[in-house]
């Protein structure tokens, strides 16, 4: 009989334990049966899974993938379980991962993710924060939260919020270098940017007159690779910088920044949104985490 989750149950749990002997406890088999499982399992899928040392057990690339997917699996089948022994009544539970930008993960993420826990106890929380544009089947990820156009047609998502993008410098750094009152006296300035763009990166703008839009190159002494750093740097007055208005309201309303060059803002819009894979059923604990956002965020 093919008894592939029994399989995965023993697989995930020497790979959880990092060892035979632990996972035969808590699975009641000698360590030997659960050696052989995981070695059949290998012989099957006709690649290496766990490399076996004389102290512990470590998970081979190919054995990673493995165990990500035999994991969400397996929560599966025990939420089709409890399902059905509720009389249809889904709970979402098990683990979950999310991805987005430092700035939004830090600004709006983060702060209400104990509400989301205290209603959804079951739930196992995996967060992290990059301003890189990950490859959400390749990392693995549940969902991703986003800014701007949408490439991949496969994926699905839900909008959360819009926010355009502000220009903004610290009092200290107006009274030090003064603003500029036109985008051509940048080139007198100091502008903070982001590593993961083109070095001399340009700023849109719009003029206010004709109406027509166009790219100031800017250049600056500062990077760096997410919104929080580049915000921080421009609070203690070493430069102008570009963000998301939703990322640099609080300093404005508190005066630690101001707006600059307004007149010539282009409007342009940003949709942040909830990103996931288009499956036709939603895990219960991916809905549940994506109606949040959209309750309290959007």
């Amino acid at each position: 009989m093919d008894n592939r989750a029994g399989e995965m149950d023993v697989f995930v749990q020497a790979a959880t334990l990092k060892s035979f002997s632990a996972a035969g406890r808590k699975l009641r088999l000698s360590p030997s049966a659960v050696s052989k499982l995981v070695t059949r399992l290998e012989e099957r899928l006709g690649t290496r899974l766990l490399v076996r040392t004389t102290r512990s057990l470590e998970l081979t690339p190919e054995g990673e993938i493995y165990f990500e997917k035999a994991r969400t699996i397996l929560t599966d089948i025990q939420e089709a379980e409890r399902i059905v022994a509720s009389g249809g009544t889904t709970i979402p539970r098990g683990p979950l991962r999310v991805s987005a930008s430092v700035a939004f993960g830090v600004q709006c993420l983060v702060p209400i993710m104990p509400d989301f826990l205290q209603r959804y106890p079951e739930i196992e929380l995996d967060i992290s924060l990059t301003d890189s544009v990950i490859d959400i089947i390749g990392e693995r990820a549940d969902v991703a939260i986003r800014s701007g156009a949408l490439r991949d047609s496969s994926l699905k998502a839900r909008k959360l919020l819009e926010s355009r993008r502000v220009i903004v410098a610290a009092p200290s750094y107006a009274e030090r270098r003064g603003l500029p009152k036109t985008p051509e006296e940048l080139d007198d300035h100091n502008c903070l940017t982001f590593n993961f763009r083109p070095t001399a990166e340009g700023w849109p703008f719009r003029d206010p007159t004709s109406g027509v839009h166009f790219v100031k190159m800017v250049q600056g002494n500062l990077q760096a690779n997410n919104g929080p750093t580049v915000r921080s740097l421009c609070v203690a007055g070493m430069g102008l910088a570009r963000i998301g208005q939703f990322h640099a309201q609080p300093d404005i309303d508190a005066g630690r920044l101001v707006p600059v060059l307004e007149d010539f803002n282009p409007e342009d819009i940003e949709h942040v949104h909830a990103v996931y894979a288009g499956h036709e059923h939603l895990a219960a604990r991916i809905r549940a985490f994506i109606d949040f956002l959209v309750n309290r965020i959007g």
